[in-house]
């Protein structure tokens, strides 16, 4: 049973106040942009845009390479809204502020979530600035943003056999053949952070089967399946895991890669939205 009328969560306050900011909205889809990736953000038509900072119960961001803004508009007549950053639970959050975000674009009427990131390779055939699709993940943060009352909407106890919805796995494969853009696949590992994996890490989660690591995502997804959203994740492989490589771990880097490959993630996703099943009437 719900603890609270869905009038008075979190959400519903944050997704009124967007709408008042930037005017009804009529997105079905939404993307979250990690580290780097939140060019798509200056394609979208008719713009409009909110700082977190000024969306009730939002925090303004603390990481380089995430703008904090909420972005709305359109790319290829279709109505996106567009997250430049997120919140992480190594920043100090709790989890219910990093899923806040997911449950905010569902109270604004997304049905479909497109997930990314910047994430270290595990997987030793990958190279930087490879792009992965995420069919998979292992939850290794050990926080989860369910935990708690059950939020307006949510199931107790959501279905993970397929976190990653298969049929838009197979819209990401088609639009990547589409926008001739190479991509990976495989299974995403979120880690609390915020410091980057030892080597003995890596090795420890190569045999579990993690192909990448990073230290977000999850929390979001897990939220996403909670409310019935269908979700898609992309993550762009910043740099080889520690022990992969001899060069040592930095932000630095991944924002270098992540811009590198600004172009290819920015067509993969434009081939993507442009597949999607049509907006619903009404």
């Amino acid at each position: 049973m719900n603890s609270r009328r869905d009038g008075d969560a979190p959400s519903q306050r944050a997704a009124r106040a967007i709408s008042e900011r930037v005017g009804p909205l009529r997105a079905e889809v939404a993307l979250i942009l990690g580290s780097g990736l939140g060019a798509i953000a200056e394609s979208l038509g008719d713009a409009r845009s909110i700082p977190f900072g000024e969306i009730p119960g939002f925090a303004a961001p603390t990481v380089r390479g995430h703008a904090g803004r909420l972005v709305a508009g359109t790319l290829d007549g279709r109505e996106v809204i567009a997250m430049q950053g997120r919140f992480h639970l190594y920043e100090g959050h709790p989890g219910s502020l990093a899923a806040l975000p997911v449950r905010t674009l569902h109270a604004l009427g997304v049905r479909t979530l497109v997930v990314s990131n910047a994430a270290g390779g595990i997987r030793r055939t990958f190279r930087a600035g490879d792009l992965m699709l995420i069919h998979d993940h292992l939850n290794l943060m050990w926080r989860n943003p369910l935990i708690g009352p059950v939020e307006p909407g949510e199931s107790r106890f959501p279905d993970m056999s397929a976190p990653y919805d298969r049929r838009l796995l197979v819209v990401l494969r088609e639009a990547a053949l589409h926008a001739r853009v190479p991509v990976v696949e495989g299974v995403y590992a979120g880690l609390l952070g915020p410091a980057y994996e030892t080597p003995a890490e890596v090795r420890m989660l190569e045999r579990m089967g993690a192909d990448a690591v990073g230290m977000s995502t999850v929390p979001e997804v897990l939220a996403a399946r909670a409310l019935g959203m269908r979700v898609a994740g992309v993550s762009c492989i910043s740099n080889p895991a520690a022990g992969l490589s001899t060069v040592p771990l930095s932000h630095a880097e991944v924002l270098e890669t992540t811009a590198r490959v600004a172009s290819r993630f920015v067509a993969l996703l434009r081939a993507f939205i442009a597949r999607l099943d049509p907006p619903r009437d009404g």
